[in-house]
């Protein structure tokens, strides 16, 4: 059983969207939708996820205070019935229908801790490719913006590898190993780059992170959190990217699919 947990605060028309394509879309039968309400206030979005948990297509689980992804996605975890936990951004719609077959192939695996997905742009150029550790500072996302069709440096958006990190934007792990690293770092890690710290510390636990671009989901990013543009966001953003990089020093140098000589 895969439990997908989909934080949300308001955005009716993006969960809408998403968990429409999940069950529409899905051909992997063993799963549970939790969805998180984070204080949601708009009365469209609080009746379609009452809705939505009255036609028993979804959990619906209210969470309050600020937002704080690494803790809201904690306590959904902990009420979770699935072995497999798959974090999904409620601004994501499934493309192919086998997403999920192929994640949880890959994530039974013996060895491997982490599976991330493709994800495009909604005009199909590559949102999310595999994390790429160091960019940046902490990570970048592998192939940007690259165009549709296009199989990426020597092929890698054409086949499953070994990646420094994936995106908490679709990203599946084993429950057991989950609660083994205590999940994600609510305390210093409230917004950005839990997802990156994470797959370090399932690296250094000795499991591997895959990506695979069999798994294909749209991506339209930050619409409902919007993006780190203020004074008080970016100073956030910084914060939390120098306790990245003060755990993790020169690990984050050696990305196994990544030459430093690039």
């Amino acid at each position: 059983l895969v439990s997908i947990v989909i934080p949300t605060r308001d955005g009716a028309d993006y969960v809408r969207q998403c968990v429409k394509s999940i069950c529409e879309k899905t051909t992997y039968p063993h799963y549970e939708i939790l969805l998180i309400d984070n204080d949601s206030c708009d009365p469209v979005s609080l009746e379609l996820f009452q809705w939505l948990e009255d036609e028993g297509l979804v959990r619906l689980i209210h969470y309050g205070g600020p937002f704080n992804y690494s803790s809201i996605n904690n306590a959904a975890v902990e009420i979770a019935a699935g072995d497999l936990v798959c974090l999904l951004n409620n601004d994501t719609e499934i493309i192919t229908p086998d997403w999920l077959d192929e994640m949880v192939a890959l994530v039974l695996r013996p060895g491997v801790g982490v599976v991330g997905a493709k994800l495009l742009y909604g005009d199909q150029s590559v949102q999310h490719g595999g994390a790429i550790l160091g960019i940046g500072g902490v990570a970048g996302h592998g192939h940007r913006n690259a165009p549709p069709g296009s199989h990426g440096y020597f092929s890698r958006l054409a086949v499953t590898h070994e990646v420094g990190a994936v995106t908490g934007a679709c990203l599946l792990t084993r429950r057991d190993l989950w609660e083994e690293l205590g999940g994600l770092d609510a305390h210093c890690l409230p917004v950005a780059f839990n997802d990156i710290d994470y797959c370090v510390r399932v690296r250094d636990a000795g499991r591997r992170v895959l990506f695979t671009p069999h798994a294909v989901l749209f991506h339209y990013e930050s619409k409902t959190r919007g993006m780190d543009d203020t004074p008080q966001k970016l100073e956030r953003l910084a914060k939390e990217a120098a306790v990245v990089m003060v755990r993790w020093g020169d690990d984050l140098l050696s990305d196994p699919s990544f030459s430093p000589n690039l």
